[in-house]
C-alpha cells in the first residue's frame, strides 16, 4: 500500500511539473513571438519607407534631366545629402546618386550609391517607360538608436500611366510600379536576407502631392502583397498592404497612414501607421515621431498590442 501511495504522489508531482513547464514554455513562446513581431515590423517599415524615399529621389532626378524625361529642358534639383552625376551619352544612360551621410533628413543618415539606368530612346514621360534602379551598399542609419539596414539589389520602375509629376495638377493621377526579385537586406545583427517587392505608387494632387502605395502580388490566397521573403529570424513572411499607405507632400512625404499585415510560419501581426503616442490617428507631427501599433495573437489566443515610434 505504501508503494502505491508513493507512485500516486510521483504521478501527481510529475503532472504538476509538466503543467508548470507547459505554462513556462507558452509564456516563453509568447515573449519570443512578441520580440519577433516587433523586430520584423520595424525591419519591414524601415525597408519600405527608405525604399520609397529613394524612389522619390530617383523620380525627381529622372524628371529633371530632359534626355531622360522627354521634357523641353533640364531643371536644377537638389537632394540634400547626395551628389548626382548624369551620363546621357552611354547606352544605357545613367543617373548616379551618391549619398554622403549628412543628417539633413533629421531622423536618418544615408551612405552608398543608387544608379538609375535607362535605355537610349526611352522617355520617362511615356506610358510603359521602364528604368532600372540599382542599390549599391545603401546603408540607412536611424539617428535615434544608431541602428542600420543595408540594401543591395535591383528594382524595375515602370511609369504605367505615363506623364511627369510636374504636370500632375493637370493630369490628376500618375501611377508607377516597383518590382524586384533580388533585394538583399542586411540587418544590424549581421543577418542577410533576400526580399522580393511588388508595389504600386499612385500620385494625386490636392493642394500638394500625395502618394498612395498598395501591393500588387498574389501569394497563395493572399492578395495585395508588397514584400515577401525571409526575415532576420529565418522565417518566411509576406507583407500585405490591407489599408493603402499614404505619404503627403505637406507632411514631408512621411508615412502618415495605412495598415499592413505580416504573415509568417509562426504568427501573424497587424501594423497600423500614422498614430500619436496615445495610439490615436494624428496629423503631421512636424519633426516629431509618428507611431505604429503592432497587434498579434499568441498561441494561447491572447492578443498583444504595442506602440513604437518610426
Amino acid at each position: 500500500m505504501k508503494t502505491k501511495h508513493l507512485s500516486l504522489f510521483s504521478i501527481i508531482l510529475s503532472a504538476a511539473f509538466l503543467f508548470s513547464s507547459c505554462q513556462k514554455d507558452a509564456a516563453t513562446q509568447e515573449e519570443d513571438f512578441t520580440t519577433q513581431s516587433t523586430t520584423h515590423s520595424d525591419d519591414q517599415s524601415r525597408f519600405s519607407n527608405e525604399s520609397d524615399a529613394v524612389a522619390n529621389d530617383v523620380v525627381s532626378e529622372v524628371e529633371a534631366a530632359a534626355s531622360f524625361s522627354g521634357r523641353p529642358g533640364d531643371v536644377q534639383t537638389l537632394i540634400c545629402n547626395a551628389s548626382v552625376t548624369v551620363d546621357t551619352v552611354s547606352n544605357p544612360r545613367t543617373v548616379t546618386i551618391v549619398y554622403n551621410g549628412a543628417s539633413c533628413l533629421g531622423n536618418v543618415t544615408r551612405t552608398g550609391t543608387v544608379v538609375v539606368s535607362m535605355a537610349q530612346g526611352v522617355r520617362w514621360k511615356n506610358a510603359g517607360a521602364v528604368i532600372n534602379v540599382s542599390f549599391q551598399n545603401l546603408r540607412i542609419t536611424r539617428v535615434s538608436d544608431n541602428k542600420s539596414i543595408t540594401i543591395n539589389g535591383t528594382q524595375s520602375h515602370t511609369n504605367v500611366t505615363g506623364g511627369l509629376l510636374i504636370n500632375l495638377p493637370q493630369l490628376n493621377t500618375i501611377t508607377h510600379t516597383i518590382t524586384s526579385s533580388n533585394m538583399s537586406v542586411t540587418f544590424d545583427n549581421g543577418s542577410q536576407r533576400t526580399w522580393q517587392v511588388a508595389r504600386q505608387r499612385t500620385f494625386t494632387y490636392s493642394n500638394g502631392v500625395a502618394v498612395t502605395v498598395t501591393g500588387t502580388h498574389t501569394e497563395g490566397n493572399q492578395t495585395g502583397v508588397a514584400e515577401w521573403g525571409t526575415n532576420r529570424f529565418g522565417n518566411t513572411f509576406t507583407t500585405t498592404i490591407t489599408q493603402p499607405l499614404v505619404m503627403r507632400q505637406d507632411c514631408s512625404f512621411r508615412l502618415g497612414s495605412g495598415q499592413v499585415k505580416h504573415t509568417t510560419s509562426q504568427f501573424s501581426s497587424t501594423v497600423t501607421f500614422g498614430l500619436n503616442a496615445s495610439g490615436v490617428p494624428t496629423s503631421c507631427p512636424g519633426l516629431g515621431n509618428y507611431y505604429m501599433q503592432i497587434a498579434w495573437t499568441g498561441p494561447a489566443g491572447n492578443t498583444h498590442t504595442s506602440l513604437h515610434p518610426y
